[in-house]
């Protein structure tokens, strides 16, 4: 017969690590990035020329040229899919008891998995919607320069999603999911990595990630309220021709 220890499966060896490193690509560099592209978005809202500084800031990002694909994988995407899976494995072994005990402490738990969920069906969506991959399969509505040269990343962006009526609100859900998960992990990191161990000290983190979720998470409305609100018969704005022939990737 074999040793009871023999059975016990990797994910159980290292469920330790496992569970670090599921906590640590969620914050970096998987919520970086929404931090950072969030930000990007928002400069839609800049005066001035219509889409000029949100054409500039996509325009540094896509300047890594050839680059840019293999990052987006490393950094971006495989981080992502870890997370995410690791996370799904989490929601459907965990139990929350927030419908019988109406604690804080609870509902977080319950909203946690709730909004992971949600920023994954979102994520995807938001993928195939504007990214290069979504081409093949209809999506990919994302053009960084027309065939002319014309700057056009807010204006493809903005006609995304202005496309229906209901996109809108599915962007808002989405991006709300998203800053939740991330503001209300970064608490629950800094009690699983020891960082805040006191209640005190929690409860002040609790109020830092919360104002850090509300400040982010306006910043994710008001960027989508620019797009929203877009002029499609807008001019292409004019920021140099100097990266017209990169190849349009996911703003």
């Amino acid at each position: 017969m074999a040793h009871p220890t023999e059975s016990v499966s990797l994910q159980d060896k290292h469920y330790f690590l496992i569970r670090r490193l599921h906590s640590l690509l969620g914050l970096v560099p998987v919520g970086a990035f929404l931090c950072v592209h969030l930000l990007a978005n928002a400069t839609v809202l800049a005066p001035g020329e219509p889409g000029g500084e949100f054409q500039k800031s996509i325009e540094r990002i896509h300047a890594l040229g050839p680059f840019l694909v293999p990052v987006e994988i490393v950094f971006i995407f495989l981080p992502l899919l870890f997370h995410s899976l690791l996370g799904f494995q989490i929601v459907f072994n965990s139990e929350s008891n927030a419908q019988q005990y109406r604690y804080g402490s609870n509902i977080r738990f319950m909203l946690q998995r709730v909004t992971g969920i949600l920023a994954f069906v979102f994520i995807f969506y938001h993928v195939w919607q504007m990214h290069w991959f979504g081409k093949p399969v209809g999506g990919g509505a994302f053009e960084l320069h027309s065939e002319s040269g014309a700057a056009t990343g807010a204006i493809t962006t903005a006609q995304a999603i202005q496309h229906a009526w209901w996109i809108a609100p599915v962007y808002g859900v989405g991006v709300l999911s998203c800053v939740f998960h991330l503001a209300n992990g970064l608490w629950t990191s800094l009690i699983t990595w020891g960082i805040t161990i006191r209640p005190q000290s929690q409860r002040i983190a609790g109020y830092v990630c919360a104002t850090f979720g509300v400040i982010l998470g306006l910043i994710g409305m008001g960027a989508l309220s620019g797009f929203r609100t877009f002029d499609l018969k807008s001019p292409p704005p004019v920021v140099g021709d100097a990266h017209a022939n990169i190849a349009d990737h996911e703003h």
